[in-house]
Formats: C-alpha cells, structure tokens, sequence
C-alpha cells in the first residue's frame, strides 16, 4: 500500500497533461487554468486509495480519479461565481479573470470533461460506476442549493446543517472511495462500509473547519481567523451557540448577527465559550470520526492494508489549517 503523499504524486503525474482541447482557447484555457490553481486533490487520490485497499492499482481508477477531480474543479467555478468570490487559494478566480458567461462555460465543459474521462474506462465498470457518480453529482448540486437556501433562513437546525454538510462535501469524499473500491473488486458489503467511512470522515472534517475559522491559529490556518461570523454564516457553532446561549446572550448575538462592529468576532467568540460551543464541537468532531474509524475496521481486508487510509483520516481531522 501506498501513502497518500506517494498517490498525489502518481495522480499529480498523470493530471500534469492538459485536460482540454487547444480550440477554441477562449474556453478551454480558462477551464485549464483553474486546474493549474492546485488544492490538496484530496477526493482523486481516495479514488486511488479505495482502489490500492482491496487490489493493485489499474488504469481505470487514474481515469476515474480524474473523471472527479473535474467534477469537483467545475462545483468551484460555479460557487464563485454564486459567491461572488474574487480569490481561490490566492489566485483569481475564473469569473473574475475571464468573465462571468465565460466561466460559465468553462464549467460546464469541465463538467462534460469529466464524463469524457468516465467513458474511458472499462464498460463493465461503467455500468456500476456511472450511476454512482451521476447520483453523486445530483447531491453535491442539491447540498449547494440548500446552502444557498439557508442564507434567507431565520433559523437551521443542526439535523439541517449536517444534512446540508452531507450533501455540499462529505458525499464526494465518500463517493470517490467507493468509486475506487469498485475498480479494485471490493463485495457490495465493502463497498458501503468504505462510504460511510468517507461520508463520516467529510462531517468531521468540516467540523474542523468551521473550528478553526473561529478558534484557530491564525499564522496556521492561512487566513483571516472569524471570517464566518463576519459573513453571518450558520456553521455549527453558530447553530449550537444560538440553541445553547443563555438567553442574554442569545439575544445579544442575534443583535450581533443584524449588525457589523469592529469587535463583532471577539464579542461572538466571548458567546461561543459562555455556551461551551468550543469544546462540544470537538466532541462532535470526534463523535463522527469514530463512527467513520469503525466504518473502516468493518472492511474485510489486512488491517496494514488500511493504514494509509486511517493516516488520512487524522490528518483530515487533527489539521491546523
């Protein structure tokens, strides 16, 4: 089995070539050039992964790690867009470089580009594989839609949000496992025991990251620290703080959510700790990995097979940025 750092490098090798035709380049670049912006291409490589956990790598699993590096790559070109975001990871974002219809577009040829990787594989595969990923695809469009629909929300419940989370993040992670695992032969009952393991490993993980907007370091976390308090975002601290706050303080922080103080971060963090929100987000964060970790020990292979795998997972889930 092979590390994480080891599969990136595999699968950064075999995504160095350009993804698009050369014509007409008013499209294709712009749809290139978001690939070039990089990420931690996290989701790709747990395609490998799934894959190397039950059988030797094939061709097949570097096809369809790309098939989903580009799907994810396209839900970013169009969030920006819905979010009017100027950066993605210090570099300009497509809209914002190209223009808005232009971006449109390159989305949606990134999108299409990803079926045209699909087809490349095996079509005994294929017939297992597509219906998965187009169900996949389904989800991550309705997460975004309810992400959207909370903003003009009075009030989300943490059943909701978590629902929300599921759809918009965790089920792409746990998709491109199982994905993987289909290519590597793994039986049905593997296959939905590695699922859950993504599905619960993407819930922690973005628990962590809603965390470490308000209570992380900021020289660590590479940004600015209460970014979704000064967005008024639902996160789950902010849903919890607002079902758990005395009520002097729940009243002061829906003041605060009306209003835009120069202290309005240290006067919601100073709320957050009154109600414990810090400590029971860790909780809750540790509450999903080990259903996520029990999920993994359920798979009927060698347990050194799946050391990579639990590596991740605390590096996903123990991150300081």
């Amino acid at each position: 089995m092979k590390s994480f750092e080891e599969l990136l490098k595999s699968f950064e090798t075999y995504f160095s070539e350009r993804q698009f035709p050369s014509s007409p380049a008013t499209l294709y670049d712009p749809a290139q050039y978001i690939l070039g912006i990089g990420g931690k291409r996290v989701r790709p490589v747990c395609v490998l992964m799934g894959n190397e956990l039950f059988d030797d790598l094939k061709e097949d699993a570097y096809h369809v790690a790309a098939a989903v590096e580009l799907f994810h790559n396209f839900t970013l070109i169009h969030d920006d867009i819905m979010d009017k975001a100027p950066l993605r990871r210090g570099m300009q974002t497509v809209h914002t470089k190209y223009g808005e219809p232009t971006a449109i577009l390159a989305g949606d040829a990134t999108f299409v580009q990803s079926y045209v990787k699909l087809s490349a594989i095996q079509p005994p595969l294929l017939q297992e594989v597509m219906p998965l990923f187009n169900r996949t695809a389904l989800e991550v469009c309705e997460g975004q839609q309810l992400d959207m629909d909370f903003e003009q929300k009075a009030s989300v419940s943490l059943d909701e949000y978590v629902e929300m989370i599921t759809l918009k993040t965790s089920v792409l992670l746990a998709a491109s496992l199982k994905l993987g695992s289909i290519i590597g032969g793994a039986s049905k009952g593997n296959r939905d025991h590695l699922y859950e393991f993504g599905k619960n490993l993407g819930i922690a993980f973005q628990i962590q990251d809603d965390y470490l907007d308000a209570f992380g370091d900021p020289a660590k976390f590479g940004k600015q620290v209460g970014g979704d308090i000064l967005a008024n975002k639902k996160t789950f601290l902010m849903i919890h703080a607002l079902e758990t706050a005395s009520p002097s303080d729940k009243e002061k922080l829906e003041q605060l959510l009306q209003s835009n103080p120069e202290d309005k971060i240290a006067q919601v963090l100073a709320i957050f700790k009154n109600a414990g929100v810090d400590s029971w987000a860790l909780q809750l964060k540790n509450e999903y990995f080990e259903k996520a970790l029990q999920h993994l020990d359920a798979i009927a292979v060698m347990s050194k097979r799946k050391e990579p795998l639990q590596q991740l997972a605390k590096f996903l889930i123990q991150r300081e940025y």
